[in-house]
């Protein structure tokens, strides 16, 4: 088996951290799990900490510190790791998303973060924050749009989505705004860059009714998944727990149109909306 790829640690404080800790681990002798127990954690965190897919928290910093004998290296650095753009709650799945392979996402009422225009994220963030002023909210459509940079590789990540209808009939921002948005994302399946479907109202109950979720996959890390909600998201790495989901996200593309089909209703609405009829 082969093994780790080897990271660049100039890349992101983050990798930084992952090469040095996998150095230290080896140096020890120590196996990812034999670290992990440890630090209470699983053989799997370890691992994904070597690989720059998950934060590493001042706690976890003093241990390692003290059972790798590394003086204050993790304890000085990690703070330097976490510093971030986003919200917390957010902050680490971004990071993750950043060096993902594939993503699997089902969206229940927006279009997902990655692929939204510079007006439609901000009539998003203007609905989440109604009296924020307009330089609070220019800098979270800066922020959300400099994530799409991901999606400049011709390649990586594999970005499949399942996208509620309710998603292309909720008027965000206006009709011209949503024939933007919308085209945007015709555009981009249309270059073979990403792939969705649509879960059309008259699929009726479906596997994600409670809400929407992102799963993530890595060349050197187990995959994960991402759960958000109002002001809060939660990031989990328990593999019964990301393979039950992922069952779930077959369940909803095996409910969705085909790519073709949802391609050419996203295009028939953002028609409609560019001819100004009205949706149901």
């Amino acid at each position: 088996m082969p093994g780790p790829k080897d990271l660049d640690p100039s890349s992101s404080p983050r990798s930084m951290l992952g090469a040095e800790l996998r150095h230290a681990r080896e140096k020890a002798g120590l196996s990812q799990t034999e670290l992990g127990q440890m630090l209470f954690v699983s053989g799997t965190f370890i691992g994904q900490l070597e690989a720059g897919t998950r934060r590493m928290h001042l706690e976890y910093a003093v241990v390692l510190d003290e059972v790798l004998g590394t003086d204050d290296f993790f304890t000085r650095n990690c703070d330097a790791a976490a510093q971030s753009r986003y919200p917390e709650h957010f902050a680490e799945a971004v990071e993750a998303e950043a060096v993902s392979t594939a993503i699997r996402q089902y969206e229940a009422m927006l279009i997902p973060g990655l692929l939204q225009t510079r007006d439609y994220a901000r009539a998003v963030f203007r609905a989440y924050r109604p009296t924020a002023t307009d330089e609070d909210v220019d800098e979270l459509v800066a922020t959300r749009v400099d994530r799409a940079r991901v999606l400049k590789h011709p390649t990586k990540p594999l970005l499949w989505a399942v996208l509620d209808e309710a998603v292309l009939r909720r008027e965000t921002g206006g009709r011209k705004v949503m024939a933007a948005a919308l085209r945007h994302v015709t555009g981009l399946i249309h270059q073979r860059r990403i792939i969705v479907q649509v879960l059309p109202f008259n699929a009726g109950g479906h596997a994600s009714m409670e809400g929407s979720m992102k799963l993530m996959e890595f060349d050197d890390a187990p995959p994960l998944a991402y759960f958000d909600s109002v002001g809060t998201g939660r990031l989990e790495d328990d593999p019964a727990t990301v393979a039950r989901h992922r069952i779930t996200f077959e369940f909803l593309a095996a409910s969705a149109l085909s790519p073709e089909d949802s391609l050419a209703l996203i295009e028939s609405v953002a028609q409609d909306y560019e001819h100004g009829e009205q949706h149901p």
